[in-house]
């Protein structure tokens, strides 16, 4: 056996192990409440960071693309392409920080069905 199919094998052993963890009941709120409250201040901090290294590296991003223009005008169409898919997918990210953010704000996710 090659050692991708040991290592593919060995990781579908743990996870059918593990599958009676996900069995259980679900944790009520009122029981943990220094969770709910740790789970609101942990959105916080996630949209803060988030945001602020999204905004960091767009802000790298735009000014290389600048510096790449000025030193090679006859490329700013193909500059212009590649630093709006950067910018795209930075700002994917900046929004999965906000989604998972409000899934911990609104969603409650360690209150009982």
């Amino acid at each position: 056996m090659s050692k991708r199919s040991v290592l593919t094998l060995a990781v579908m052993v743990i996870a059918g192990a593990s599958a009676p963890v996900f069995a259980q009941a679900p944790i009520p709120a009122a029981a943990y409440p220094d969770m709910v409250r740790w789970s609101i201040i942990t959105a916080g901090f996630a949209l803060g960071i988030g945001a602020g290294l999204a905004a960091l590296g767009q802000g790298r991003a735009v000014a290389a693309a600048a510096e790449g223009i000025a030193r090679n005008p006859g490329a700013a169409g193909d500059i212009r392409g590649v630093l709006l898919l950067g910018l795209v997918l930075i700002e994917s990210l900046a929004i999965y920080v906000f989604v998972i953010s409000l899934i911990l704000l609104f969603l409650k996710p360690f209150a009982s069905a």
